[in-house]
């Protein structure tokens, strides 16, 4: 038996304005395989913070997809 710690990601999504722009988010995320549990801080109209626990880490390319098939998009915290 492994115990695996649970691996938190948090990313910024734009375009997020009210509770159902964060149920889209969240259901797409946690759609994906080893998500555990996604927690978004709206800010709207500007700058969202999501963050996922997940029992693996997740590719960055897996997440973005994800937020781009909920309508929004993620956004580099850093250039």
């Amino acid at each position: 038996m492994s115990t695996t710690s649970p691996t938190t990601t948090t990313v910024s999504v734009s375009g997020m304005t009210c509770g159902h722009c964060v149920s889209a988010v969240s259901e797409e995320l946690e759609a994906l395989e080893g998500v555990e549990s996604v927690d978004v801080e709206l800010n709207p109209g500007g700058i969202s913070t999501v963050t996922i626990t997940s029992t693996k880490d997740l590719p960055h390319a897996d997440i973005g997809e994800a937020v781009a098939e909920a309508g929004y998009l993620v956004v580099a915290n850093e250039a």
